[in-house]
């Protein structure tokens, strides 16, 4: 149903539309348009995903939280935290500063915080990481930067190392 009243020809008109000329038409507001499914660079190497894709782009700057189900790509610059049941990616030349909660992050550009609860984490060979990180998996490419402290491999509940080998005052370990 339309909200505007269809413009009426007359008979009498002969002018038509040029030939050359693009004709765009307007959609139904009723009809909602078919979601977008992101593209990745090599579509061969990238995962299939169920989830769509929200994109910060290179020339934005925002502040502020990201909170929600999906996944995210930042190729701008962020400053808050994210919170996402999704992927997280910082493109190369993006920057982030705050504390990130994601499915899978990785890491091309600068991210200056924590990273908390994730099952993977990947800094690539472009990749700044300035903050603690604690995931179930964690990848490093060569030539990526490090500063802060790494906690992988370690499920919920069971002792990591300083449990394991606490020192009991005497030289013997526990």
């Amino acid at each position: 149903m339309a909200l505007w009243k269809e413009p009426v020809k007359s008979p009498s008109s002969t002018l038509q539309d040029p030939p050359d000329l693009a004709r765009f038409d307007i959609p139904d507001p009723v009809e909602s348009p078919a979601p977008v499914k992101p593209v990745a660079a090599n579509p061969a190497s990238a995962p299939a995903r169920s989830a769509t894709e929200s994109l910060i782009s290179p020339d934005l700057v925002i502040e502020g939280k990201i909170e929600g189900a999906g996944h995210v790509r930042i190729a701008g610059r962020f400053k808050g935290d994210i919170n996402v049941r999704g992927d997280l990616t910082i493109e190369n030349g993006a920057k982030v500063n705050g504390s990130v909660r994601a499915e899978r992050v990785t890491v091309a550009g600068e991210l200056t915080g924590n990273i908390e609860n994730a099952q993977h984490v990947e800094l690539l060979q472009t990749g700044a990481l300035a903050g603690d990180v604690k995931s179930k998996t964690f990848s490093v490419a060569k030539g990526s930067r490090m500063r802060g402290n790494a906690e992988f491999g370690w499920e919920d509940g069971k002792a990591g190392v300083t449990d394991i080998h606490k020192n009991n005052g005497n030289g013997q370990i526990k």
